[in-house]
């Protein structure tokens, strides 16, 4: 999709963002693109007709200097936004993902998910989730797995449902992207290690979420999260200089126009730096990898609705602009 417009306000936050655009017929090449949507070609800017995003994240103790200069430098050739197609903002090696990670959604979730043998009242299991959801903040024990790479499509690409997917539904995330390594930071560090911030719509399909040939194994988050596109990602990467507080923006998703899903980042059990340091505890988190930071209340289980073809789904967050994303069903 090629952004038709758009004003300054209803961008992003800050003087300018990261993207990956192309024009038509032409390759992906990173870009800083202006608040009045003006697109500047870094490859040419840095003089680096190889660069990509990721490559700019991997000298990010230096890079947002430069950038902040060049967007306020009025020598660089500019091209209006419009004239370009927007793919996913950067090409990680990892991806982080989360779950169980929104006070209500998680709460939602336990009822939804009721063992056919549980008599007990809706109350009583909102009651059982609350009271997990204290522990496991007290405990500070997120949730965190592995999504692959392969998964990620553009904010404005079609999303193809497979055949097999029974049950696919949506679930917009704040995500941070990494721009300086990470391994075994602290709370207090893991936000230092934090380049900037985008959006994702981390689609699952609920129906093979756990396995049902063997329970004991628990979830399979292979095939329920990671088919082709299943993970819309952008428009934009913002600076973390440009979002005041990662921790209290506002997601919204509509499905068909209908709002879903709205919600404050401040209903996080865990926050950014939680989920950044926690995740960094294991692994060593690269420049470029994403760490998706969990859904909140109002996905399709909550309101008996699930994804089919011909919906459009919009999602955006305070500061980091909007995706809009159409399902279309596989064909054999």
């Amino acid at each position: 999709m090629f952004v038709k417009s758009a004003s300054a306000s209803a961008l992003f936050a800050g003087p300018f963002a990261l993207a990956t655009l192309s024009a038509p017929d032409g390759p992906a090449f990173p870009a800083l693109v202006t608040a009045d949507a003006q697109v500047i070609d870094l490859r040419v800017a840095f003089g680096d007709e190889s660069l990509s995003i990721r490559g700019l994240l991997e000298s990010w103790d230096t890079a947002p200097e430069r950038l902040t200069a060049l967007a306020g430098d009025s020598a660089p050739e500019r091209r209006p936004l419009a004239d370009f197609r927007v793919h996913a903002p950067v090409e990680p090696r990892q991806v982080f993902q989360s779950g169980a990670n929104y006070r209500q959604h998680v709460i939602d979730l336990h009822v939804a998910h009721r063992d056919p043998a549980d008599n007990r009242s809706e109350g009583e299991r909102r009651a059982e989730a609350a009271e997990i959801m204290d522990r496991r903040a007290a405990e500070d024990l997120p949730y965190v797995f592995i999504g692959l790479p392969s998964a990620i499509t553009g904010p404005y690409d079609d999303v193809v449902l497979p055949t097999w997917a029974e049950k696919p539904d949506w679930e917009l995330e704040l995500v941070a992207v990494i721009g300086r390594p990470a391994h075994q930071v602290s709370v207090e560090e893991a936000l230092g290690h934090v380049a900037g911030y985008t959006i994702a719509n981390d689609l699952t399909d609920r129906a093979t979420v756990f396995r049902r040939d063997m329970p004991q194994i628990g979830t399979d988050w292979l095939r329920s999260k990671n088919a082709p596109g299943f993970t819309p990602l952008g428009p934009w990467i913002v600076p973390a200089g440009s979002i005041a507080n990662p921790d209290d923006l506002r997601l919204v998703l509509k499905l068909n126009g209908e709002t879903m899903q709205d919600e404050s980042t401040e209903d996080m059990i865990f926050d950014v730096a939680r989920m950044v340091s926690y995740a960094s505890q294991t692994a060593q988190l690269l420049p470029g990898d994403l760490v998706l930071t969990g859904s909140p209340a109002g996905n399709g289980m909550h309101w008996g609705r699930l994804l089919r073809d011909g919906d459009v789904m919009d999602g955006s967050i305070t500061g980091l602009g909007a995706q809009r994303t159409r399902c279309v069903a596989e064909t054999s």
